[in-house]
């Protein structure tokens, strides 16, 4: 914005500029010839009483001396003879228009200018006591008519170059003063972006501007106080959706039959419900996640195996087949350990939530040159639309279902540019592929040359 202003001066000052200079140089050349030519005249003028006297040679080389003209070789006076316009003429000094000038000015007596070499001459007709017409010639030099309009065009240049000069400096000044607080303004913006909460913007500029800064800092600080909410929120569920509500379904399932068992049967259902109320309460300000630095990350094989121990103790009580593979050796990807941990409890609690007892399931990683695939398999019935359950803060309609895993799922995978997507399965069942890329690279992309997945030391491809 700024440089867009500082162009529009100066388009608008040269155009200024070249209507107002360009004239009055023209003027000015125009008044100094006239002043040349009329010098001229007065000059010629000032012979003229001597020539109504006499036309001896000797009176009018004496007046010729006199005038400023005569005495720089710039006069002559053509005397027609007596008896005719052709004979006798009597021509003193330094003559230099053409002869056919004189005669047209003798026969009609008005003044005249005629190019010559150097410049230009007037002849100025004048009247004798005879009768006869006697022209008076003027040399007038081509630096005489051109006198003063150099330097006149160079004060223009001076004076069209001092005002571009001084709109460039105006309108730099008007351009900082408004486009230093838009980048505050946008600075801000990334900062926020960024993470950085305290980020606030002078309300300093024009009004425009401090509505907008006003206005950043109202939404700044609305941010800061929906992210102090769910805060509390996250520690509540944090507080509230640890793993013992697994292990409540796990002894209530034992119990058998009895009042004590269907009061703890019913106690684990409140309890699930208030969880999925909390969850549907927290979704409206769920944080985003934030992939991990170069440095950051976790190895994908070291938690599948942490928490496939954990569900392998439900799994094994409710009779269901649990297969893991490809976790042989450590996997680094850049996600926050505990980021990949929730994310994998979501898909294996799942599982557990939505397919009967005694359905298998397995957990594979594929480890890949661009990307690791984790894939989540089930034996169960399927979904019917996977394109639904992946839309955003879509429950599914399932009974007891938030929509919050398969959102932590995808938050997970997208932060380092990858995606989720669901399939069906090897097992006959559900299949989540959660694609975490090592480099920014989408699947979406397309297939990358040279692109490889390995598990257990076998190549398998992309579309796995």
């Amino acid at each position: 914005m700024r440089w867009a202003l500082v162009k529009v001066a100066v388009a608008v000052t040269v155009m200024v500029v070249v209507a107002f200079a360009v004239p009055l140089g023209l003027v000015i050349k125009e008044m100094a010839r006239d002043r040349a030519f009329s010098n001229a005249e007065r000059q010629a003028a000032a012979i003229a009483p001597t020539l109504s006297i006499t036309t001896d040679r000797e009176p009018l080389e004496r007046a010729i001396a006199s005038t400023n003209a005569g005495a720089d070789g710039r006069m002559a006076v053509h005397v027609p003879a007596a008896t005719g316009p052709d004979t006798g003429r009597l021509d003193i000094g330094r003559g230099r228009a053409a002869e056919k000038d004189l005669r047209t000015v003798q026969r009609i007596p008005r003044a005249a200018m005629a190019e010559v070499a150097g410049g230009s001459v007037l002849l100025q007709p004048t009247a004798l006591g005879s009768g006869q017409i006697a022209v008076v010639e003027i040399y007038v030099p081509q630096n005489e008519v051109s006198k003063g309009v150099t330097t006149a065009w160079l004060v223009l240049a001076g004076v069209g170059f001092a005002l571009i000069v001084g709109s460039v400096a105006v309108a730099d000044r008007l351009g900082v003063r408004m486009v230093e607080p838009a980048q505050r303004l946008a600075g801000a913006a990334h900062a926020l972006g960024e993470g950085k909460l305290g980020a606030r913007v002078p309300e300093e500029g024009p009004a425009e501007l401090r509505s907008a800064a006003v206005a950043f800092n109202s939404m700044a600080d609305q941010v800061v106080g929906l992210l102090a909410n769910e805060r509390e929120l996250a520690a509540d569920l944090s507080h509230r959706l640890r793993t013992p509500l697994t292990v409540l379904r796990l002894n209530a399932a034992s119990l058998g039959e009895g009042p004590a068992a269907d009061q703890t049967r019913a106690a684990v259902a409140q309890l699930e419900r208030e969880v999925d109320t909390i969850i549907r309460t927290a979704r409206e300000a769920k944080p985003q996640t934030v992939a991990a630095g170069p440095a950051g990350g976790c190895d994908v094989s070291e938690v599948v195996r942490e928490r496939m121990d954990f569900w392998s103790a439900l799994a094994e009580d409710e009779g269901r087949t649990a297969r893991v593979a490809g976790i042989g050796r450590p996997v680094r990807i850049p996600v926050v350990r505990a980021e990949l941990a929730a994310a994998l409890d979501a898909l294996l609690g799942n599982v557990f939530r939505h397919t009967p007892e005694g359905t298998a399931f397995s957990v594979d990683v594929h480890n890949g040159e661009d990307a690791v695939i984790v894939l989540v398999s089930d034996a169960g019935s399927g979904i019917a639309d996977p394109k639904a359950a992946l839309a955003r803060g879509n429950s599914g309609g399932r009974e007891g279902s938030t929509g919050l895993g398969l959102d932590i799922v995808r938050r997970v995978a997208e932060s380092t540019g990858g995606d989720v997507r669901i399939g069906r399965s090897v097992l006959g069942g559900t299949e989540v592929r959660i694609w975490i890329g090592l480099d920014g690279w989408r699947p979406t992309d397309g297939p990358r040359r040279g692109h490889r997945l390995r598990r257990r030391g076998r190549r398998a491809s992309p579309d796995l």
